[in-house]
């Protein structure tokens, strides 16, 4: 859009969830939040008001692996921005008063969320498939252990992980001249001459994948759910990672795919079933969930079970393949149409060592034939190697 160019500036850092040492469960989230209670500089509240006079906003996001500041402003005034987010996330004030009080709508959060029960069948899957791992507790942490911290432990926590080894700022959109000198000059060259080493810990290294089938009952929970979910390869093998999103396209995308086709739309025994893939750092997860009546749970299940065990004996056609394999291209071509999108991409990428043209994961997709679909990802996605849980609502 020439006549309204905008620029989006997003700073992350390798300072997720999974990255919490024990008793600390909750902080990296926790920070997210106090970082915008002020810095040394700002005092609560202005730079929003500031990010906003200049037109533009503001927002973030912790998960497992990292956490990243952006802001969304007109061209003309990225360098101002740029100077207020840097300061916001490397000075963070984390005074007292602040600290108490947002402490309390964070734990607000973590009450809301375990009072919703779609989160609560996904968190205990998560927790049974990935236990002793710091993917499987849930990113907001622990009501215990954020009651117990201090901002002298969220200070140590940014000290430790908010250094140059451990970040990666990304700008997409309209870039105007000049703004490598002014990073050059900001906090945030100093970093990487004071990066202390972080220590690993357990819980940081490879998830163990747990196989285990689980039956439980959730109050207020709408339909019964039936969850599958397989152990998947780290974000860093694009290959596997693109074979797993076109397999599970193949199953569960659309209409015509497989698990849809057949047991929505022919046996109409579902009122939804889907594939995911959730890719991270360590290791990730292919999910599926299908939402039944309790009465028909059992045949959903042997019709899941047939369907997956028939990848391996009727392999996709070639019609299918290709099907698949447009609905995963225009899935991440149409995922970079805003210069946000943009700037979170490649600040990912580059964050986790994986600097590359954004389009440049679609050229596995030649690679996926019928064969090696059923050889290298079908194979794994069979009934014997997953993790089932069964969620019912309480009150069946």
């Amino acid at each position: 859009m020439p006549d309204s160019p905008l620029t989006c500036i997003d700073l992350w850092f390798r300072a997720g969830s999974s990255s919490e040492q024990p008793g600390e469960e909750g902080l990296a989230h926790f920070l997210e939040h106090m970082v915008f209670k002020g810095s040394i500089h700002h005092e609560a509240g202005e730079f929003d008001r500031k990010i906003e006079a200049l037109g533009g906003s503001s927002n973030a996001a912790t998960g497992f692996d990292d956490v990243h500041f952006h802001v969304l402003v007109p061209s003309k005034v990225v360098a101002p921005a740029l100077e207020l987010l840097i300061d916001l996330v490397l000075k963070p004030a984390l005074l007292q008063d602040a600290y108490t009080t947002e402490r309390e709508v964070v734990l607000e959060e973590i009450a809301q969320h375990n009072d919703q029960p779609d989160e609560k069948v996904f968190q205990r899957l998560l927790s049974t498939c990935w236990a002793n791992h710091s993917y499987g507790r849930p990113i907001l942490g622990y009501e215990q252990s954020l009651r117990a911290s201090s901002p002298a432990k969220m200070r140590a926590f940014h000290t430790r992980l908010y250094t140059g080894q451990n970040c990666c700022i990304s700008i997409a959109g309209n870039i105007p001249k000049g703004i490598e000198n002014q990073i050059s000059n900001s906090p945030l060259s100093q970093l990487e001459k004071s990066s202390p080493i972080e220590l690993p810990h357990e819980g940081l290294g490879k998830p163990l994948f747990h196989r285990h089938r689980q039956e439980i009952d959730i109050p207020r929970l709408e339909s019964t759910r039936l969850l599958m979910a397989w152990p998947i390869a780290p974000a860093n093998e694009q290959l596997i990672v693109m074979g797993a999103d076109i397999a599970t396209s193949f199953l569960s995308e659309g209409r015509r795919s497989r698990l849809v086709q057949r047991l929505r739309e022919e046996l109409q025994i579902v009122e939804a079933i889907d594939m995911d893939v959730t890719v991270l750092e360590k290791g990730g997860l292919i999910l599926l969930e299908a939402c039944c009546q309790a009465d028909v749970l059992e045949r959903v299940e042997m019709e899941v079970h047939k369907i997956l065990k028939e990848s391996m004996t009727s392999s996709p056609s070639q019609q299918e393949i290709n099907r698949a394999c447009h609905l995963v291209k225009n899935g991440l071509c149409f995922n970079l149409e805003a210069s946000s999108q943009v700037a979170g991409l490649a600040g990912s990428q580059a964050l986790w060592n994986r600097p590359q043209p954004l389009l440049n994961p679609l050229k596995h997709i030649s690679y996926w034939s019928s064969s090696r679909l059923r050889d290298e990802i079908f194979v794994q996605l069979q009934p014997e190697l997953c993790c089932t849980l069964i969620a019912k609502p309480a009150d069946i």
